[in-house]
């Protein structure tokens, strides 16, 4: 079945100011039925899941786990012999010393099954957050696609359902579905940290996680719909922020003196319309 793919393209929502601004302009051109997907990171951010990574104090571990783990058992030994992607590679070489921070607000807030993933720790997301802060899952991404699904209908009638996604994949071993990330959506195995870290290697990459949807759908419908929304924002996206290296390259800036203007400055494609054709 084909889809219409519409990207929704706003400004920067900005930490804590609630979903009005994101409910406005999915209202202004969505239509009944539609399936809206939106990525997880403007909902952590508007709803105030960010925390301030600057008031850490990486102890002995987190050092450890930084320098000798990531950086060099990782970046010259583990992921050149697994066939780990250049960027990834490269990226984990070349780890800022802010890391060490990161690595230390893990360990405290995800413990040591997460701190000692390479990359993509819990889910806890660098990029798309102005100075040293990060984005945290949502707390009840659940609760936050009901509540927006009816903000939606009370500002403009329509009736649509609503998906959450992470960018970080889902996996597919021994016909099991699983996540490194803490939460998802029933039928995906979450909370594998480091140890799906390392199984995804012998798995099948299936797409974006799901982490909540009110739709009426089975989990290979909504993978399938995830990855047409993730390539959506990919192509429609001028500055598509996977990863924190991104966003320091665009703004030609420090890790943590990216500003709220800064990123308010370029368009951003926080979430996607999936709509059946007319036909149907």
């Amino acid at each position: 079945m084909d889809f219409n793919v519409i990207a929704i393209k706003t400004g920067y929502f900005k930490p804590y100011e609630g979903y009005s601004n994101l409910v406005m302009e999915i209202s202004s051109c969505c239509e009944d039925d539609d399936i809206i997907f939106i990525s997880e990171t403007p909902i952590s951010t508007i709803e105030g899941n960010l925390v301030d990574e600057s008031g850490f104090t990486p102890g002995f571990l987190a050092v450890l786990i930084t320098e000798f783990w990531c950086r060099y058992l990782w970046g010259y030994i583990l992921c050149p012999l697994f066939g780990y992607g250049r960027r990834t590679t490269l990226n984990l070489r070349n780890m800022p010393v802010e890391a060490r921070k990161h690595k230390e607000f893990i360990l405290e807030r995800y413990g040591l099954k997460h701190a000692l993933q390479p990359t993509a720790e819990a889910g806890v997301d660098l990029s798309n957050v102005p100075g040293s802060c990060v984005s945290l899952l949502p707390d009840n991404p659940c609760e936050s696609a009901r509540i927006i699904k009816k903000l939606i209908f009370d500002e403009c009638g329509k009736s649509v359902d609503v998906v959450i996604i992470d960018t970080d994949p889902t996996y597919s071993f021994l016909g099991r579905y699983y996540t490194t990330l803490p939460l998802s959506i029933e039928g995906i195995h979450n909370d594998t940290g480091v140890f799906g870290y390392v199984v995804r290697i012998f798995s099948k990459r299936i797409g974006a996680t799901v982490l909540a949807s009110t739709a009426d759908m089975n989990l290979k419908e909504l993978f399938m719909l995830a990855n047409l929304c993730e390539d959506c924002q990919r192509n429609e996206s001028d500055n598509f922020f996977e990863t924190v290296y991104n966003m320091k390259d665009t703004f030609k800036t420090g890790f943590d003196e990216i500003s709220v203007e800064m990123l308010d400055g370029v368009e951003h494609v926080p979430a996607v319309i999936i709509r059946k054709p007319n036909y149907l």
